[in-house]
């Protein structure tokens, strides 16, 4: 939903006087396509010229004010790798980047205008002008160049959801607290609002409590990992193990410290405490929480456990004390407390469970399961926090101030809202970053992963507002959140593969409505950002060409014509008829090339992007 706050009539015409002011300096000078700017996401109004203004090696910024002057010291640290040295001003006049705060129509909008007095960012919030500093960034070249331009322009930008967000599993595999911050990186640089830190699950435990040493001690560490893809495996001789123990925790003092960048950059943390499955790592440290004696171990395989804690006072007490530490970790109002993927089979075994039935007059089993969330909920509501789950929650009923992540498509979600409760979508038939990039499964030519087939057109063509749901029930949509699950996502380099480019997809599909995007427009802005992901060292999936499809070919008598064309600008297209894989040595493309029709030539195609990295081949069979 657009996120709108109503300003007195006075301010607004306040404001649209002092943003017009700006526009004598522009006026007699042409416009150009806005797309020709290359920003992504795609700001609200865009007004672009063919004029610049000349960025001075020595940059003054005037921020005035708590929040201009922590958007100053980022830009700061921005600019330096453009061979920029920033000093912070309080003289307005002199300065050549003017940070301004200013009643906009959203807290997070913000108005840009480079003219010949410089460049001018206002906004009624510190993130409102951190996302205009981000879009100035987005509009300077992304390396050191002798002359550093700035186009001029006119944006008026505001965000269409108040949640969008990313995820990143680090229980799987665990990721340094160094790339955690990249990842916030990658976050703030496209308007990403929300981290959701997945801490905790049967694979390890990622976060110290003070209370409960054992979990860092025995929970955070598995003897062992499975090799391979685990869902290809039809026999138990299948599963192999690489014997080597694995695991690794973040100390209070390194989650302070994340938090604490985060919120530099804008970005909410919302923690991921699994409750009740997806628990077995609690078990192998404290198997008294359990509904059968153990013993247990941290989980050394992926899926489903069906040894989850048991629904008993103990277990409350536990997470309640583990919980008490996360709230004063994490400042945001949420934390997830999981709540998906529980099996019930522990708990039908169990005379403690069979006793909380009677006492509480329950027939199903799944509502034991909403009469501990609400207990959870209870306490995390006197510590001022609002609980979030994913849509299993909804199953053994929830509290009314519940908020539901949506990912089994959107069913749960619309289902929530209909029931008054906010909603994040984040479906795996759109938003799981973690799926394929290829229509082949498990292809050879991409890296091991868990499955599925997510290309780049389908996350960007997701309108995370339901036709189903009314006007009214389209306001407890908040956004969106996409999701990085690491069962097969070993590295920082793996995941920034699987991230890029389709985070920039998703994160245009979290800031502009949906009847403003076009797949079309977006394509070629999406290239102008390689050159950035190259200046940061990002490991992104270069693109195949396009063009090579059976929808794509063009029948001209006996032959079969393809045209094809790369994403990434600069790059070459190597092909080959013979079926063999394109390399650097093989045919240039550089026109259409025309092939027999039922020859059945296998044509195969790459992309070498100029940083000399291969994309995976394009292919067609020619009957």
């Amino acid at each position: 939903m657009p996120f709108k706050r109503s300003l007195p009539t006075p301010l607004l015409k306040l404001l649209a006087v002092s943003f017009l002011a700006v526009q004598p300096a522009l006026a007699q000078v042409a416009e150009i396509p806005a797309q020709s700017l290359g920003l992504v996401p795609l700001p609200r109004e865009v007004k672009a010229y063919a004029a610049t203004y000349s960025l001075p090696q020595k940059i003054s910024i005037y921020a005035a004010g708590k929040d201009a002057q922590n958007v100053a010291s980022l830009l700061k640290e921005m600019l330096a790798p453009l061979g920029k040295t920033v000093a912070l001003t309080t003289n307005r006049a002199a300065a050549q980047i003017k940070l301004l705060t200013a009643p906009t129509p959203s807290p997070e909008g913000y108005r840009l205008v480079v003219d010949k007095g410089g460049v001018q960012i206002t906004a009624a919030s510190g993130a409102g002008l951190f996302y205009g500093s981000q879009t100035l960034l987005q509009l300077l070249p992304p390396r050191a160049t002798a002359a550093v331009r700035v186009p001029y322009v006119r944006i008026s930008d505001e965000p269409a959801f108040q949640w969008r967000g990313a995820m990143l599993d680090v229980c799987r595999h665990f990721f340094s607290v160094e790339f955690v911050k990249k990842y916030i990186d990658f976050l703030a640089a496209y308007k990403l609002n929300t981290f959701h830190w997945h801490l905790t699950d049967d694979q390890g435990w990622r976060i110290e409590i003070k209370k409960y040493p054992k979990l860092t001690q025995v929970s955070a560490f598995r003897k062992q990992t499975l090799i391979g893809a685990q869902q290809l495996f039809k026999t138990p001789a299948d599963f192999k193990y690489d014997a080597t123990p694995y695991g690794g925790f973040y100390t209070q003092a390194q989650i302070k410290e994340v938090v604490a960048y985060a919120q530099k950059r804008y970005i909410t943390i919302v923690p991921e405490i699994e409750m009740p499955g997806h628990s077995v790592s609690v078990l192998a440290a404290y198997p008294e929480l359990a509904c059968k004696p153990g013993p247990y171990e941290t989980w050394t395989m992926w899926g489903v456990n069906e040894d989850i804690v048991c629904p008993s006072e103990p277990t409350i007490r536990f997470f309640e004390d583990v919980l008490a530490e996360v709230t004063t970790l994490f400042p945001g109002k949420y934390v997830h407390i999981g709540g998906d993927e529980a099996p019930k089979t522990r708990w039908k075994e169990s005379a403690a469970v069979q006793e909380i039935m009677k006492r509480e007059g329950f027939t199903d089993v799944e509502k034991v399961q909403g009469w501990f969330n609400r207990q959870i909920e209870d306490f995390l509501t006197s510590k001022g926090k609002k609980l979030i789950g994913w849509d299993e929650i909804l199953e053994g009923g929830i509290g009314p101030s519940a908020t539901v992540m949506s990912w089994r498509g959107e069913k749960g979600g619309i289902e929530a809202a209909k029931l008054g409760h906010d909603v994040v979508m984040t479906p795996t038939t759109n938003l799981y970053l973690d799926y394929g990039q290829n229509p082949q499964p498990h292809s050879p030519y991409e890296p091991l992963m868990i499955g599925g087939y997510l290309p780049l057109a389908k996350v960007y063509s997701y309108n995370p507002l339901p036709a189903e749901l009314t006007a009214e029930q389209k306001k407890h949509i908040l956004g969106v959140g996409a999701n990085m699950w690491t069962e097969y996502i070993t590295t920082p380099e793996k995941a920034e593969y699987m991230l890029f480019p389709r985070m920039l997809a998703a994160a245009e599909v979290a800031w502009v409505p949906a009847a403003r995007r076009n797949y079309a427009d977006f394509l070629p802005r999406m290239g102008q950002q390689f050159a950035r992901l190259d200046a940061h060292k990002i490991n992104y999936r270069v693109p195949e060409p396009l063009g090579l499809d059976s929808l794509s070919l063009v029948r001209q008598g006996s032959k079969a014509v393809f045209t094809l064309r790369s994403l990434v600008p600069g790059a070459q297209i190597r092909y080959t008829l013979d079926g063999q894989l394109p390399d650097e040595t093989t045919e240039l493309y550089t026109k259409p090339v025309a092939v027999p029709v039922g020859s059945r030539l296998t044509v195969r195609a790459v992309t070498i992007a100029p940083n000399g990295r291969k994309s995976p081949p394009a292919e067609l069979l020619v009957r």
